[in-house]
């Protein structure tokens, strides 16, 4: 696997890593159970956004220092298109994880605690996908075209898929879940489980973590592979994709009052994944400079989420319809 990331830079990304969560749980802790204003969501969404380019602005420095100006070039555009990318694509998991707290009515005050435990499950799980695709690309180039493929076919089926909720009574794993084990309706503050006439009982938020974590599974599978058609770069496509996921929970409570309005955003990220998977396709006939590539997705995006503000007059969004089951 060709990187352009050295021992210290692995281990220097990790310590971040592991220094950012915990600076994370330490605020969270300080601050207790508590619902998240839109301001303080906005001003850590900032804050995630900032450190992505300050990443990238330093690793510039050091390749255009070491290696050259080309290089610092091609590569920072790579990590900023697969930022933007991935960063795009975590909007539907907001989407899905705002279906799981209302279905479940998670209180908001406990809501921020499922997520941090979701994010820190979603980057172990994509650290060791990452590094197994880069392998698995290193080893067999034919891969590039089933990936390519599978994304034109994710594409193709999250735009007939738009607009339509999914039945989360039917998630097979719920159903799992409600078969072998004692869980109840009722809260016991962030508690995953609790005593019921001396019976341990699971709650709704151990349910919901559950769901978050096979969720990402199912996003991963789709998301990994698109940055993949960027770069193949293991290094580059494990920042990009963990400082998106980083400002994943942030991003949530600044979208969170706002999904219906985007509600085009799912056309415009179908179209991307259809590029990118045609691009893949295309990597053996066609080069497509990544300059092109991060034109065509930002104006996607840019697109699906003007004509969104647009439909909706720029009004306030309305509440979304309780889904089935919501108590």
């Amino acid at each position: 696997m060709e990187t352009i990331g050295t021992w210290w830079m692995w281990a220097g990304f990790a310590a971040f890593v592991v220094v950012a969560i915990a600076v994370d749980l330490l605020v969270m802790e300080r601050q207790g159970a508590h619902r998240v204003t839109m301001g303080e969501a906005a001003r850590w969404s900032l804050l995630w956004f900032a450190l992505a380019f300050v990443f990238v602005g330093l690793l510039w420095w050091y390749l255009d220092g070491s290696q050259g100006r080309d290089v610092a070039n091609t590569v920072s555009m790579q990590f900023i298109t697969g930022y933007l990318v991935e960063k795009s694509l975590s909007v539907d998991n907001i989407f899905v994880f705002l279906m799981l707290f209302s279905y479940f009515a998670v209180p908001p005050q406990y809501q921020k605690r499922a997520l941090i435990i979701g994010i820190i499950g979603a980057i172990v799980l994509r650290t060791l996908l990452i590094l197994a695709g880069a392998w698995l690309l290193a080893t067999f180039h034919w891969l590039l075209y089933v990936f390519g493929a599978f994304l034109v076919v994710t594409g193709i089926k999250m735009w007939l898929a738009a607009g339509q909720e999914p039945d989360i009574a039917t998630n097979p794993v719920l159903k799992l879940l409600r078969q072998r084990m004692r869980i109840t309706d009722r809260f016991d503050g962030e508690k995953l489980s609790t005593m019921i006439d001396g019976v341990k009982h699971y709650t709704p938020l151990f349910v919901v973590l559950v769901l978050i974590g096979t969720t990402d599974i199912i996003f991963a599978v789709d998301s990994i592979p698109a940055i993949f058609a960027i770069t193949s770069d293991p290094f580059i496509v494990l920042t990009a994709n963990v400082f998106a996921i980083l400002g994943l929970r942030a991003l949530y409570f600044l979208l969170a009052d706002l999904a219906n309005r985007f509600h085009l955003l799912a056309y415009g990220l179908a179209l991307v994944l259809v590029f990118i998977g045609t691009k893949m396709l295309l990597i053996d006939l066609v080069k497509i400079p990544i300059g092109y590539a991060l034109l065509v997705t930002a104006t996607l995006i840019a697109g699906s989420i003007v004509l969104s503000l647009r439909g909706s007059g720029g009004s306030a969004a309305r509440p979304a319809p309780p889904l089935p089951g919501k108590r």
